[in-house]
């Protein structure tokens, strides 16, 4: 259904219903009631004793023959049981129409709050909560839960804003670049070969840049809620095995030492993904590590953990790295890595039903776990 367009539903209200509902059935129950005292007060007279014949009674200041005694006290009790039971008939159900119009209008109230907040909503009023008090029942849990959706809803919406912030601030750095160093050669007459060579140089940086964090906001939009593709065996050794190949150089530059522990490690998911989790996990332990420091590399029973030295990490900030555009001992303008690494990562685990365990090392660094369901 597009935006604009609303569904039109024809008929009376909730309210309007119940109430005729309730009023009807009541009329029902009443209607029966006073049927069945017509017919008893009928059958009642009838049984009066019989007179010898010939004689008369005198009934209502009227003279009747006793042979028609029972037929005039049975007409005359049921017309006076209609008579009174037609008044207490409409009464009753009047009180019924009343009574069931107020107490259904308490008790859709809530109801009404809830609508009424719906109405309120946009994006830039999510904090509204309905905040219903009294008993608890069917309406207040569906307030409760209406509040948990705009709870989650607003978290969605804050996170939206900042990721959309953040990749904002970060593809401005690139365009700058690309804008400052085009206005500078172009504004300089005599710009030789090697000018142009290095101004060619500094573009394309910047340019790679801005097309690894693409990729990376790619990435991390198809990974997060989303199905996998593929499932199959997965030998995690192996995939780390081919992510520290592509870190190798820039850990051998940095002098870091490797230590990696091997064990059964056979997991059911995406091989793309996995190899995508191993890799921004030792990228992130290289990138983000001290000069001759260490990396220690362990899979085993659906496991794979990660840990290296590094800056020290305040316990409190590790659940922060794992959001986007965030990184530790660095400052945001950093030319190497977009900050998306460890945020794919959570995506991906996520995506294979996994969990997550980060925790800063004592020394300096951080220790990555993430654990993979049993294979089926």
């Amino acid at each position: 259904m597009s935006a604009g367009r609303r569904l039109i539903r024809r008929g009376p209200g909730l309210r309007v219903r119940l109430t005729l509902l309730a009023t009807g059935l009541v009329a029902a129950v009443s209607g029966l009631l006073l049927w069945l005292g017509w017919m008893l007060a009928g059958n009642v007279v009838a049984a009066v004793p019989r007179l010898p014949p010939g004689s008369r009674v005198r009934v209502a200041g009227a003279e009747v023959p006793a042979e028609n005694l029972g037929a005039a006290l049975r007409s005359a009790a049921r017309d006076q049981v209609l008579t009174i039971g037609g008044i207490a008939f409409v009464a009753v159900v009047a009180a019924a129409a009343v009574l069931a119009w107020t107490v259904t209008g308490r008790v859709l109230r809530p109801l009404q709050e809830v609508t009424g907040s719906a109405r309120r909503l946009s994006a830039e009023s999510l904090d509204e909560r309905i905040e219903l008090t009294g008993p608890r029942d069917e309406v207040a849990e569906l307030a409760d839960t209406f509040d948990a959706m705009l709870d989650r809803l607003q978290a969605a919406f804050d996170s939206q804003r900042r990721f959309v912030a953040n990749a904002s601030h970060e593809l401005r750095t690139p365009l700058s670049v690309l804008r400052t160093e085009l206005d500078v050669t172009l504004s300089d007459p005599d710009a030789d070969a090697a000018e142009l060579r290095r101004m060619a140089t500094v573009v394309r940086e910047a340019t790679t840049r801005a097309e690894r964090l693409v990729e990376a906001l790619l990435l991390l939009a198809r990974t997060e809620g989303a199905e996998l593709a593929t499932r199959e065996p997965v030998d995690l050794d192996e995939v780390v095995t081919r992510a520290w190949n592509g870190v190798r150089d820039e850990a051998a530059a940095r002098s870091l030492q490797l230590t990696r522990t091997a064990g059964r490690s056979l997991v059911q998911g995406d091989p793309a993904l996995l190899e995508r989790v191993a890799g921004n996990l030792l990228e992130n332990a290289v990138r983000h590590n001290v000069d001759g420091g260490w990396v220690e590399v362990s899979t085993g029973e659906g496991t794979l953990r990660v840990a290296s030295s590094g800056p020290v990490i305040d316990a409190d900030q590790v659940d922060a790295l794992f959001d986007p555009f965030r990184r530790a001992g660095i400052q945001r303008t950093a030319r190497t890595g977009a900050g998306l690494g460890l945020s794919i990562v959570r995506a991906a685990v996520t995506a294979h039903e996994g969990h997550l365990h980060a925790s800063p090392v004592n020394t300096g660094g951080l220790a990555i776990t993430v654990s993979f369901p049993p294979r089926q």
